[in-house]
């Protein structure tokens, strides 16, 4: 299941970067590439489309984001994903000498 809505963030992730690059900026934007889509709805009608579908999708992507924080995969026998991480990162690190409490001889010369 968690996988399932992972994709579809990603998905719906895409599908907004590509509407939001569509839409008409100050500076033109990719929508002045597509005059086609322009004449066959009209530039108002296009425009509406865009924010629409832009609003939409960013709330989909809420909702999607939402719902995968529920269904997160918890490791019983790990217990919290921090500790899993930490436990990964100690592994990772090279182990260092164990410290003594024996103080060197230069020390107690001094």
């Amino acid at each position: 299941m968690y996988t399932l809505i992972v994709i579809l963030i990603l998905i719906v992730s895409v599908l907004l970067a590509l509407i939001v690059l569509v839409q008409n900026s100050k500076g033109g934007g990719l929508v002045s590439n597509f005059g086609g889509a322009n004449q066959m709805m009209g530039v108002r009608q296009t425009t509406d489309f865009l924010e629409k579908a832009t609003w939409t999708m960013g709330g989909i992507l809420v909702v999607l984001c939402l719902i995968s924080s529920i269904t997160l995969p918890k490791n019983s026998k790990e217990g919290t994903p921090k500790s899993e991480v930490s436990s990964q990162v100690e592994a990772m690190l090279p182990s260092a000498p164990a410290a003594t409490m024996d103080t060197p001889a230069s020390a107690e010369q001094e």
